[in-house]
């Protein structure tokens, strides 16, 4: 299958989300109706299920935006994988463009594997670090984009203490600027599956993403 999406990782935890919805709620009654509408639509958004543990991600930074422009058609993979079915393929995002993540399905891997698409020039993520990233998340069993930030045009800013391992292994040790790309396997995932995003248990997660920034 054939998937190229511009596009819905850290996802926060039910009780979050809740708490997002009610505040949205208990406005005053001329908070405008744009601003209750973000607010409903970030607590039952994909990216408010998947990636997270219990971390609330932070508000993003205003300045930073991702790229919602298709990518261009044709053209070589920054990085081809072959897995233990399927395989996949990806070239990350520009400065202008969303990536692109093309799936033949179903796509699996046994071991989570971790791709530099290109190496940014700012300090490299601690492990414990807060990061601001744009992302794309496809299921590697369907090829469906399940979230994506680039679709949203903003960023989610998250510690990185709050996220799957596969998460975790993509960004820390990379360098502020880089795009990367990540299969993780469901271990790395969500063992259990994700329901709310159609993530089934067993399934392999394909990640592209640019790290905009890192604080400690």
């Amino acid at each position: 299958m054939n998937v190229s999406r511009t596009s819905p990782i850290a996802l926060v935890a039910s009780a979050a989300s809740l708490v997002i919805m009610l505040a949205a709620c208990g406005s005053d009654a001329d908070t405008s109706s744009a601003t209750t509408s973000s607010a409903l639509e970030a607590s039952t958004s994909p990216v408010t299920q998947p990636l997270a543990s219990s971390a609330v991600p932070e508000a993003p930074i205003a300045a930073s935006t991702c790229p919602t422009a298709a990518p261009a058609n044709g053209g070589t993979p920054e990085w081809t994988l072959p897995g233990a079915t399927g395989s996949v393929a990806v070239t990350g995002s520009t400065d202008t463009t969303a990536p692109r993540v093309d799936v033949q399905a179903p796509f699996s891997v046994t071991e989570t594997q971790v791709q530099t698409l290109k190496a940014g020039e700012g300090p490299v993520v601690a492990d414990t670090a807060t990061v601001s990233v744009c992302y794309m998340g496809v299921n590697g069993r369907d090829g469906t984009v399940f979230d994506s930030a680039y679709e949203r045009g903003a960023p989610a800013d998250f510690p990185l203490t709050g996220v799957v391992p596969g998460f975790q292994k993509a960004i820390a040790g990379q360098k502020v600027g880089s795009t990367v790309a990540v299969a993780m396997t469901s271990a790395d995932g969500y063992p259990d599956g994700q329901p709310a995003a159609g993530i089934q248990q067993g399934d392999t997660l394909v990640f592209a993403l640019k790290i905009l920034d890192a604080s400690s």
